[in-house]
């Protein structure tokens, strides 16, 4: 039995998340996180609004009280409802506490080094997505990993623990 969720193509299925060192943090860990986080760097950020990256940093400026930053050398000079594309995180104005992953997992260790070498608080791979050599560095930096995971259903999931943690 397939569940759609309102704004998912039809057809595309959620990954079941793995279990490895990095998978994810347990929900008290989670809502520390995403309580804690300012700022969110979505690395393959696409200025195409068909794409799944596109949706979830729309929705993230839009139902989130994060400051969003677009990292995409593809898209320098495009927009997503007002914020510009950067080339990459060390060209960002701020080291933002979740890098948010949209790419493939075999493209992630050099995001992986990039958020440390700026020193982000976070790897968060999107659904889909994940790399244990990389969580492996980025959590022996000091970071928190979260693989596999979508950020929105996270923060819709935990929503009024995160905004109850935030207003502590």
């Amino acid at each position: 039995m397939s569940i759609e969720l309102p704004g998912t193509p039809a057809g595309e299925a959620c990954p079941t998340p793995t279990a490895g060192r990095a998978s994810a943090p347990d929900d008290d860990a989670l809502v520390e996180l995403l309580a804690r986080a300012r700022t969110v760097a979505v690395v393959g950020a696409s200025p195409n609004d068909h794409r799944t990256s596109y949706s979830i940093a729309a929705w993230l400026m839009t139902r989130t009280p994060y400051e969003i930053y677009l990292v995409n050398p593809m898209a320098e000079g495009q927009e997503i409802r007002g914020h510009g594309f950067y080339a990459s995180l060390a060209d960002l104005p701020v080291v933002p506490d979740i890098v948010d992953v949209f790419r493939r997992s075999e493209h992630v260790p050099p995001v992986a080094e990039d958020a440390i070498e700026v020193g982000a608080g976070a790897l968060w791979m999107q659904l889909g997505v994940s790399h244990e050599d990389a969580a492996s560095q980025a959590l022996d930096a000091g970071l928190d990993v979260v693989q596999n995971r979508c950020i929105k259903v996270e923060y819709e999931r935990l929503r009024d623990a995160v905004e109850q943690a935030a207003a502590q």
